[in-house]
C-alpha cells in the first residue's frame, strides 16, 4: 500500500498508534486516532478509536477529554469494559467518586475475577468513605466559623480570625462546597460591603478559593454578588484590596473561558447560563470601568490588565478571535478616551503613572490579534477618526488629547501610530507646542516627538529638524521634567547607529556626556519617579555605546538606583531596564560577519559594521561582575513578579536573554538560585515570545546541569522546568542548546521515576533517541548518558523489550566505540537493562557478530568504571541462561575475570568483585572447577 493510502485508511492509522502508544508517544498515538477518526466511517470502529484515545488522554493527564472519549465509545457498546475503565479512571481523577464508583461497580461485574478491577473498587470505595468522613468534619468547621462572623457580640479579632479560616478552607474542595452549599456567598457579600478592608480581603480571597477552576460555581458567584458590585471594589481607593478584586475576577474569567473550551458533566453540567454571553457581560461591565470618574487609577489599571489578559488569543492557532473583534466595536473609543486623556490639562478619570503604558499594551494586543487587513483597516480608520475629531475640534484641549493618544498609539500599534501621526497638522502641532511656555503642554509634545523619532516613516524629518529644537530645550527649560524629556529624545537620536560603532549620530564624547545627565538624574531622588525613568530611558538609548556600558557599569550608585526602580511601583520602568541590562551584557542577538564577505564588501565599498572594542568578550564578562555585585538577580526577579501589562512580551524577553547571560559563569548561577532566579524563570520559559522562551529553558538548562536540581528548585517546582527542557530538543534550535537541555534531563532523569515519567508525557524519549543518532559527538554522548538514566524507568525498559527494534544493537555497538564516554554511557546502559530485563541477554549475541569482542575490549579496559560495567553485563548474561555462560567461559573471558579477581586490593575494587561473582556463577553451573588453592 502506498504512503498517502496508509494515510487514508482508519486500520492502518489505527495500527500505527497503537505502535507509538506502546512506545510511549502518546501525543503522535493520539494524533493517529484523530486522523483515524475524521476517516472512520463505522460506529464500531470509531467506537474502538475513541476508547484508544480516552487511553492517550489519561497518559496526557487530560481527564476531562479521556471521560469524554470513553462515554463517546460507551454510547456505541455499552458492554466495553475497557472504555468503562478508562472513564471510571478519569472520573475518579476529576473528584467525581460516586460515578467512578459506578462505573467501576459495573467492570466488576461484567469481569468478577478481574483483579485489577477488584483493588479499584476496593480503593475507590475507601476513597469515598474518607471523603464522607471529611466532608462531615468541614461541614462542622464551616458552620462555626459562620456562627463567629455573624456574631454581632463577637470579638473583632475572632471574628477576623474566622474570616482568614474560610479562606483556608475555601482552597480544598470539599471547604469550597461547603462554603457554596451553606449560603456562603450572601455572607462574604455582608463582609465585602462592611467598609471594613481587614474582613473585605478575607471574603474577596475566600471567593477565589470558591470559583479557582469551577465554571457553574464562578457563574453563579458572579450573578449573585454582580459585575457592578466587583468592580466597585476594584476601584476602590486601596490598592491591596482592588489588587484581590482583580485576582478574583480574573480567576472567574479563567473559570469561564476553560468552560467554554470543554464538554462538561458530572457536577458542572448544572449551569443555568451561556457561559460566552456571561463573558462578554463582564468585559462591557470592564469598559465601563475605564472611563468612570469613581474610580481610582489602580483599579483602572487592574481593568485594563484583565482585558490585555482575556480578550485576545492565547494562541495564534485558534480561530476565534471574535472576543477581540467585539471588544473593538464596543470599547476602542473607551480606552482611546483613557489613553488620550492629559490629566493636568483635560478632563477624565484619574490615571497611575502605568495607566498610558498600559493602554498602549492592550491596543498593540487588540490589533495583533486581527486576522486579516480589513480588520486592521477598521481598526486604523476607528482610532484616525478619534484623533482628527479631537484634533479639529475647537482649542487647546482637543489638540492635546489628539497628541497624547497618539503617543499612546505609537507606544503601542506603531503601525497605526504612524498613520495617525502623519494627518494633516499633527507633527507641526506636536514640534510648535514644544516651545510652549506651559509645561504639561510641552512635556505632551516633548513625549510625543521621542515615541515618533523611532518610528522609520518620521525617523529623518525628525531627525533633521528635531536635534536642534531638543537641544534648545534641554539648555533653556528650568524645569528638569522637561529637559529629562528632551535628553531622551537626543540620546534617542543619537544612538540611530545602534551598535555599530562605525555609524555614530553625534561629535566624538557627546553621547559621554548625555549619559553622565542621564546617570546624574537617576540618581537624584528629589525627581518624581516618572522622570527618573525618563533617565532610564535614555541609557536604554545610549547603551548601544560601549563606552556607555562601561561607566554605567562603574557606576555603583546609578546601578542600585536604576535597580530600585525596577522594583518599584512604576511598572512602565520594566521595559526601558531590560534593554538596558541587555545593552550591556551584550545579550542581544548578533553575528559575526563572515570575514570573506567583509572583504567582498570593503572592495565594493559597502558599509561594513565595526564592533566597539569594549564590546570584547573581557570587557563583557567584567560588566557582568559588576552587575551582579550591584544586585541585579533581585532585580531581575522582582521585574518578573510584576503583574502588570507593562510586563510585555518583549519586556519578558529581555530579562531572559539577561539571566541566560548571567549564568554563563558556573560559579554565578549559586547566586541566581540563592536570589530566587529559578522561580523567575519557569513563567519566562513558559510565556511571551519564542526567543524569550528559548533563551529562558536554556538558562533553566545550565542551573540544572550545574546545580543540585531539587535544591535550584524546590517541591513540585522541579517538574515545571522539564517542559522548558523538552522545548530545547527541537531541530530550530542550537546544537548547544540540545547539548544542555539532554544534560539537564540527564540530572533530573536520575533522581525519582515520577520526573522520569513527566519527561516521557512530554515526548521527550523518542527525541533523545533521535540524538543517540546524532554526528555531533558530543550530543551523542549525552542523548546516551540521558537514556542510561531513563532505562530506570520500567516503561522505558518495555521499549527495548519490544520486537522488531535495533534499540539494544545500538547500545553494544556505541559500547565497542573509541570515545571512552559514550562507552560508559552505552556500557552502563546495557548493564541496567540486562540486570532487569532478563530476557533481553539472549538477544545480545544476536545484536552482532563482534559483540564478545567488544565485551572483551571492555573488560581489558584501563577504566574501572568501563571495567565494572563490562563485569555486569557478563553476570548478568551468565545468570540469565547457562548457555551464554559457555559461551563466555569458553572464550577469552574465562581468563580475564580469573586475572581481574586476582591481587591485593580486589575486594574493595566493584570490578573484581562483579567478576568473582562471574567465577562462582560459572562454578554453580560445573564449567570451571574450584581453584584447590582457595
Amino acid at each position: 500500500m502506498s504512503e498517502n493510502g496508509t494515510e487514508k485508511d482508519p486500520a492502518a492509522l489505527r495500527e500505527e498508534g497503537n505502535c507509538l502508544f506502546k512506545d510511549g508517544d502518546f501525543q503522535g498515538a493520539l494524533s493517529c486516532y484523530t486522523k483515524a477518526l475524521k476517516l472512520s466511517d463505522t460506529q464500531s470502529e470509531c467506537a474502538v478509536l475513541h476508547r484508544n484515545r480516552a487511553a492517550c488522554y489519561l497518559k496526557l493527564e487530560d481527564y476531562s477529554k479521556a471521560e469524554s472519549d470513553a462515554s463517546k465509545a460507551l454510547d456505541s457498546d455499552p458492554g466495553d469494559v475497557k472504555a468503562r475503565f478508562r472513564r471510571s479512571q478519569a472520573l475518579q481523577k476529576l473528584g467525581h467518586l460516586d460515578q467512578a464508583f459506578k462505573d467501576i461497580q459495573r467492570c466488576a461485574q461484567l469481569e468478577p475475577k478481574n483483579m485489577t478491577f477488584q483493588e479499584s473498587l476496593r480503593q475507590l470505595g475507601a476513597q469515598i468513605q474518607d471523603k464522607v468522613q471529611q466532608l462531615s468534619s468541614t461541614d462542622a468547621r464551616v458552620q462555626q466559623m459562620f456562627s463567629l462572623l455573624l456574631d454581632s457580640s463577637a470579638q473583632e479579632s475572632d471574628r477576623h480570625k474566622a474570616a482568614q479560616n474560610l479562606v483556608v478552607l475555601s482552597r480544598e474542595d470539599a471547604g469550597a462546597e461547603q462554603i457554596f452549599r451553606n449560603d456562603g456567598v450572601r455572607l462574604l457579600q455582608r463582609l465585602m460591603d462592611s467598609g471594613k478592608e481587614e474582613m473585605i480581603l478575607p471574603a474577596l480571597r475566600t471567593l477565589v478559593g470558591l470559583c479557582s477552576g469551577h465554571q457553574s460555581r464562578s457563574m453563579a458567584i458572579v450573578n449573585e454578588l454582580g459585575m457592578e458590585r466587583l468592580c466597585a471594589v476594584m476601584g476602590s481607593g486601596g490598592e491591596q484590596v482592588s489588587l484581590a478584586a482583580c485576582h478574583l475576577l480574573q480567576v472567574m474569567f479563567e473559570a469561564l473561558m476553560e468552560g467554554m473550551k470543554k464538554d462538561v458533566r458530572g457536577k458542572e453540567e448544572a449551569m443555568l447560563l451561556e457561559p460566552s454571553r456571561e463573558l462578554r457581560s463582564m468585559l462591557c461591565h470592564l469598559l465601563d470601568v475605564l472611563t468612570a470618574p469613581a474610580v481610582s487609577g489602580a483599579g483602572r489599571d487592574s481593568a485594563i490588565n484583565l482585558l490585555v489578559k482575556h480578550v485576545p488569543r492565547k494562541s495564534q492557532r485558534d480561530p476565534d478571535n471574535s472576543l477581540t473583534l467585539w471588544v473593538i466595536d464596543q470599547g476602542l473609543k473607551t480606552v482611546l478616551e483613557v489613553g488620550g486623556t492629559v490629566p493636568e490639562a483635560t478632563q477624565g478619570p484619574p490615571l497611575t503613572d502605568s495607566t498610558h503604558m498600559s493602554c498602549s499594551v492592550l491596543l498593540s494586543k487588540l490589533y495583533d490579534d486581527l486576522k486579516s487587513d480589513g480588520e486592521r483597516e477598521n481598526f486604523s480608520s476607528l482610532c484616525e477618526e478619534y484623533v482628527r475629531s479631537h484634533f479639529e475640534s475647537s482649542g487647546l484641549v482637543g489638540k492635546l488629547r489628539a497628541i497624547q493618544t497618539v503617543s499612546v498609539l505609537l507606544q503601542g500599534p506603531s503601525e497605526v501610530g504612524n498613520q495617525a501621526l502623519g494627518l494633516s497638522g499633527i507633527m507641526e502641532s506636536i514640534i510648535l507646542l514644544c516651545g510652549s511656555d506651559t509645561e504639561i503642554h510641552q512635556q505632551v509634545a516633548v513625549e510625543a516627538l521621542i515615541h515618533a523619532a523611532g518610528k522609520a516613516k518620521r525617523a529623518s524629518f525628525i531627525t533633521a529638524n528635531g536635534v536642534a529644537l531638543l537641544k534648545d530645550i534641554y539648555k533653556k527649560s528650568k524645569s528638569d521634567k522637561i529637559r529629562v524629556r528632551a535628553l531622551v529624545g537626543l540620546c534617542k537620536l543619537g544612538s540611530a547607529g545602534g551598535t555599530d560603532f562605525s555609524m555614530k549620530q553625534f561629535a566624538e564624547g557627546s553621547t559621554l556626556k548625555l549619559a553622565k545627565q542621564c546617570r546624574k538624574w537617576l540618581c537624584n531622588e528629589a525627581l518624581p519617579p516618572s522622570s527618573r525613568r525618563w533617565a532610564i530611558e535614555g541609557l536604554a538609548y545610549l547603551t548601544f555605546d560601549a563606552d556607555v556600558k562601561e561607566e554605567l557599569a562603574e557606576d555603583g550608585q546609578a546601578l542600585q538606583a536604576m535597580f530600585q526602580l525596577a522594583k518599584s511601583e512604576d511598572k512602565t520602568v520594566l521595559f526601558a531596564v531590560g534593554s538596558t541590562l541587555v545593552n550591556c551584557t551584550n545579550s542581544y542577538d548578533s553575528e559575526k560577519p563572515d570575514p570573506q564577505m567583509v572583504e567582498l564588501a570593503k572592495y565594493a565599498k559597502q558599509h561594513v559594521p565595526e564592533e566597539h572594542p569594549k564590546d570584547a568578550k573581557p570587557f563583557v564578562e567584567k560588566r557582568l561582575s559588576k552587575l551582579l555585585e550591584a544586585g541585579v538577580v533581585s532585580a531581575l526577579v522582582c521585574m518578573v513578579k510584576q503583574e502588570s501589562p507593562a510586563l510585555t512580551d518583549a519586556c519578558k524577553e529581555c530579562i531572559a536573554r539577561v539571566f541566560l547571560a548571567v549564568v554563563e559563569k558556573p560559579e554565578d548561577r549559586g547566586t541566581v538560585v540563592a536570589q530566587g532566579g529559578g522561580k523567575a524563570l519557569i513563567p519566562l520559559a513558559t510565556e511571551g515570545t519564542d526567543a524569550g522562551k528559548t533563551k529562558a529553558a536554556q538558562t533553566l538548562a545550565k542551573i540544572t546541569i550545574t546545580s543540585n536540581p531539587e535544591i535550584a528548585f524546590p517541591g513540585e517546582r522541579i517538574y515545571e522546568v522539564v517542559r522548558p527542557l523538552v522545548s530545547l530538543l527541537g531541530l530550530d534550535c542550537t546544537a548547544l542548546q540540545n547539548f544542555e537541555a539532554l544534560m539537564a534531563l540527564t540530572n533530573l532523569a536520575g533522581i525519582s521515576e515520577r520526573l522520569r515519567q513527566k519527561i516521557m508525557k512530554e515526548g521527550a524519549v523518542s527525541k533523545i533517541e533521535g540524538y543517540m543518532f546524532e554526528d555531533h559527538e558530543m550530543i551523542r554522548v549525552a542523548a546516551t548518558e540521558c537514556m542510561c538514566n531513563l532505562v530506570l524507568s520500567p516503561d522505558v525498559q518495555e521499549r527495548f523489550v519490544a520486537e522488531d527494534n535495533d534499540r539494544l544493537k545500538l547500545l553494544v555497538l556505541y559500547s565497542g566505540e573509541d570515545d571512552e564516554r559514550l562507552r560508559k554511557a552505552a556500557a552502563g546502559t546495557l548493564a541496567m537493562l540486562t540486570s532487569v530485563q532478563p530476557s533481553l541477554c539472549a538477544r545480545v549475541p544476536r545484536t552482532t557478530s563482534h559483540w564478545l569482542e567488544i565485551l572483551q575490549a571492555l573488560l581489558l579496559s584501563e577504566s574501572r568504571e568501563l571495567q565494572h560495567r563490562a563485569a555486569v553485563i557478563a553476570m548478568n548474561l551468565m545468570q540469565a541462561e547457562r548457555g551464554l555462560a559457555e559461551q563466555l567461559i569458553e572464550s577469552e573471558v574465562l581468563e580475564i575475570l580469573s586475572v581481574m579477581t586476582k591481587g591485593d586490593a580486589a575486594e574493595h575494587n566493584p570490578a573484581c568483585r562483579a567478576a568473582k561473582q562471574c567465577l562462582d556463577i560459572a562454578l554453580e553451573y560445573g564449567l570451571i572447577k574450584p581453584n584447590p588453592a582457595e
